[in-house]
């Protein structure tokens, strides 16, 4: 949800417009951003009541703006996925199911997953991607974990890119694909901004990228 991210989705389904559509055509799109620096407050101190009235008030906006689907900009915050759904009447393409349908076309049944502390320890994530779409789930151990998350929220959220990170988050990779993963979710949309898809021996799933795509492909369908 930073805007570093979202430079990233406007970029990235503009350019799958494009290529679809040719020409000089563009998304049309609505764009709400948030005050980032509130919602990581709200993270910390464990205000998801909060964080969900300011989600679903988003998504009223973005549909009262004219929009024909949704999508949040952000794995974490697909915790309120659910609370959205129901306030709108619009479809929301969530990100772990355009991450998940990417993985069944590689066939994999182990994956990854890193994010942050959130989005690795909470349920919301993991279940879906074991409950629906019936994959195994791993994530790295702590102290890992901790410093995953230390990257995203003292790092790539404002920015800074350190290549010292990037060879802790490939030895983390490799952790989890000591392990028994087949591939890696980069579940943060900000992580692809430090790891990159072939950085590492196994897959690395781009949710920023492939959830762009999949909102593409939900808009054009027609």
């Amino acid at each position: 949800m930073t805007w570093h991210s979202t430079v990233d989705y406007y970029r990235l389904i503009n350019e799958a417009v494009q290529r679809r559509l040719g020409g000089s055509s563009s998304a049309r799109c609505v764009l709400y951003s948030v005050e980032f620096g509130e919602f990581e407050e709200l993270q910390k101190t464990g205000d998801w009541e909060r964080l969900t009235r300011l989600m679903v008030d988003a998504a009223l906006k973005v549909e009262g703006a004219g929009a024909d689907l949704l999508i949040i900009c952000a794995n974490t915050m697909h915790r309120t996925a659910e609370a959205i759904s129901a306030a709108v009447a619009i479809p929301l393409i969530h990100i772990v199911d355009a991450a998940a349908a990417e993985i069944r076309k590689a066939r994999l049944k182990t994956i990854g997953l890193l994010g942050t502390r959130y989005t690795m320890e909470m349920e919301f994530y993991r279940e879906r991607l074991e409950k629906k779409h019936g994959l195994r789930v791993i994530v790295p151990d702590e102290p890992d974990r901790t410093r995953v998350h230390d990257i995203i929220y003292t790092e790539l959220t404002v920015g800074l890119i350190k290549e010292s990170s990037r060879v802790e988050y490939l030895g983390v990779i490799e952790k989890l694909r000591a392990r028994g993963a087949e591939g890696v979710i980069l579940g943060c949309t900000e992580i692809p901004l430090l790891v990159k898809p072939g950085d590492a021996p196994i897959p690395l799933f781009d949710t920023t990228a492939l959830h762009a795509q999949a909102a593409v492909e939900a808009a054009l369908r027609d």
